[in-house]
């Protein structure tokens, strides 16, 4: 009796485990990353410095420095062989008509999309940071690509091919506070499968299966007075 209840008690384990996940091919969750943003003003609002437009008394709205914000992260588990970067809005109003309209305003339940604002991989293995005005230090279009901190894709700027990093612009008659979700992911290759102008889309289906860690932190902006006001910037 006693084998057969150690018979049992082997086949319910591995029952668990099989419901679980586990057996061949299980994978464990992957880890978590420390993430900070640099340059935050109070409630986490990040800065113009680092965005693609800022708030203006003419037209509303003006050009931007776009300067990338400083991102440090925790180090990446063992294995870890290289770290990618997506930054994206989940904010963004999935119908344009309407937008930076005079006499109208974008309700802050309209529905949403993403946007991504950068997007770098192969970051070095031996880095916790890109620090600020690394991959872009200004408006001017930046190429995609190799860089001495990670390889570019595009983002979502347009027209052309815009690779790195473009700051926050979101409409100025959003009523909706805009989320910027800088995640970080530590990577068991050193180059992940992608080429050319690649998008975060590709980007993030080539890091399935190699996401040994991952965190973010996220930033808030908006170019709409009546938002600012609300989140104590004036």
């Amino acid at each position: 009796m006693a084998g057969d209840r150690r018979t049992f008690l082997r086949a319910l384990a591995g029952a668990c485990l099989v419901a679980l996940g586990a057996g061949p091919g299980w994978a464990a969750a992957p880890g978590v990353l420390t993430v900070t943003l640099g340059g935050l003003l109070p409630g986490g609002v990040m800065r113009g410095l680092y965005a693609s437009c800022v708030p203006s008394a003419d037209g509303h709205v003006a050009p931007g420095p776009d300067r990338n914000p400083e991102v440090r992260w925790s180090a990446g588990p063992s294995g870890t062989q290289s770290y990618a970067i997506i930054t994206s809005d989940p904010d963004v109003p999935s119908r344009v008509p309407g937008a930076n309209t005079e006499g109208q305003t974008i309700p802050a339940d309209l529905p949403r999309g993403v946007f991504y604002h950068w997007v770098l991989v192969d970051v070095p293995a031996s880095a916790t940071e890109i620090a600020e005005g690394a991959d872009s230090n200004g408006p001017a279009p930046k190429p995609p690509g190799p860089t001495p901190h990670g390889l570019r894709g595009v983002n979502g700027m347009g027209p052309g091919p815009h690779g790195g990093y473009d700051g926050p612009c979101p409409p100025w008659n959003d009523e909706r506070v805009h989320h910027y979700h800088f995640a970080v992911y530590a990577l068991d290759v050193a180059h992940l499968a992608v080429t050319g102008n690649f998008t975060a889309q590709e980007a993030i289906a080539a890091m399935q299966g190699h996401i040994l860690a991952q965190g973010e932190a996220v930033g808030l902006y908006s170019t709409n007075p009546t938002v600012l006001s609300r989140l104590g910037v004036h």
